[in-house]
């Protein structure tokens, strides 16, 4: 196993550990409620900005993702696109670059 490999894997293990320290708490602590999660990310300006920065780096590696997959039809990149939007770009950047060097 390349060292890139391994530097990738443990970016996708930290892309899916750091968030769900937070997330699984507070959902646990407001009966799972994901529209209180959204009004709670957007508490204040700061937090909306946050949001937003994600929501860009989420669509445009789901445009990369899409375009490298049909124009190389290398169809196993697609599985960091739910990555991407069930957990984050934390696991979904790191995971599609593992991926596309498969």
């Amino acid at each position: 196993m390349t060292p890139f490999r391994i530097v990738m894997i443990v970016l996708c293990v930290l892309g899916v550990v750091l968030p769900f320290r937070y997330f699984l708490p507070w959902l646990n602590a407001n009966d799972w409620d994901l529209g209180a999660m959204i009004e709670a990310w957007h508490v204040n300006d700061a937090s909306s900005g946050l949001v937003w920065d994600l929501t860009v780096a989420a669509v445009t590696l789901t445009v990369w993702i899409v375009w490298e997959s049909v124009t190389q039809r290398r169809w196993i990149g697609l599985l960091a696109i739910p990555a991407t939007y069930l957990i984050g770009v934390s696991l979904g950047l790191p995971l599609y670059l593992l991926l596309r060097r498969a």
